[in-house]
């Protein structure tokens, strides 16, 4: 099968890409630096700079994880819009490959899987939340709101989309957890504010597993939570990393302090959403890192 990808050289996308060329798929990916692309991804794949220029070979199946990682710096109201546009800008250009292939006859892709976050629901406090769950207005969520919709137009053209609402995800050489690191193997981590919100959270095997799932099963679409079935509070993710580094966390960062710094991006680790993948379960899908200490003790193990 014949799979565009963007976002290919993130994180995420970089692990896709490998696996997916494994599964002996073609794989296609967009990118703003070809030239630097293929220096990290497969030889294999052909990395072109613009969505249209793959008209010529349309895919059969899309992989859309394009954006700028939202966590990069402080929310004023020109990096909301860069956010916002890092998403809905790509998004829109693979609306109109499909688009454009239909209009020119040609068989159009008979999946899209699209890019979402945890965001979406916002501030949930303790409840569990499931794709059904009402959401928290917020910003965070008029992003994936926004996000989810520049994607949606794509069903009328006879595209099932998947809508992959991601949690944490969590690997070694990459991602939050490369960030949390440093000082937790110091004995410097510790929780955040309270420590009672939520983290959902995900290895990066099993998310790339559930795109290649959502790919795979003709009969799903909609949204679904990409992440683990035991979410964890940030206190216990905190214990449960410094415990599998056999360090102390007895350092945690008042709120305040988060707030003072970062701004309203401090809500970003201040509050959650207990988050549970209903959708994918209920579908048939087995994660090989359902708990928080055996994804760790994996991504430690080689980190």
């Amino acid at each position: 099968m014949r799979i565009l990808v963007t976002g290919g050289s993130g994180f995420v996308g970089k692990r896709l890409c490998e696996t997916l060329q494994g599964q002996g798929h073609t794989v296609q990916v967009v990118s703003r630096d070809p030239q630097k692309a293929r220096k990290q991804l497969p030889r294999e794949c052909d990395i072109r700079d613009s969505v249209l220029d793959f008209l010529e070979a349309p895919p059969e199946a899309i992989v859309n994880l394009a954006g700028e990682s939202i966590a990069a710096k402080r929310w004023s109201d020109a990096q909301k819009e860069t956010l916002i546009q890092s998403r809905t800008h790509m998004t829109h250009q693979l609306v109109t490959l499909c688009e454009e292939l239909q209009a020119n006859g040609q068989a159009v892709p008979n999946v899209m899987v699209s890019g979402s976050a945890m965001g979406y629901y916002g501030d949930q406090g303790k409840r569990v939340v499931t794709e059904d769950t009402a959401a928290h207005d917020e910003f965070a969520h008029r992003l994936c709101v926004k996000w989810e919709a520049a994607a949606k137009p794509v069903e009328a053209l006879g595209v099932r989309l998947a809508l992959l609402r991601t949690g944490l995800v969590l690997d070694a050489g990459g991602g939050a957890l490369q960030k949390m690191l440093p000082p937790f193997k110091l004995g410097l981590g510790g929780r955040f504010g309270s420590g009672e919100q939520y983290m959902p959270w995900i290895h990066r095997e099993d998310l790339v597993d559930a795109i290649v799932f959502l790919l795979e099963k003709e009969d799903l679409n909609g949204a679904f939570n990409g992440s683990a079935p035991h979410p964890a509070t940030n206190a216990e993710f905190s214990k449960t990393l410094a415990k599998r580094l056999n360090r102390p966390a007895i350092l945690p960062v008042p709120a305040f302090v988060l707030k003072a710094g970062l701004g309203e991006m401090s809500r970003l680790l201040l509050t959650g959403a207990d988050m549970r993948p209903a959708r994918l379960i209920e579908a048939g899908f087995e994660f090989q890192y359902p708990t928080l200490d055996k994804a760790l003790a994996e991504i430690l193990r080689r980190d």
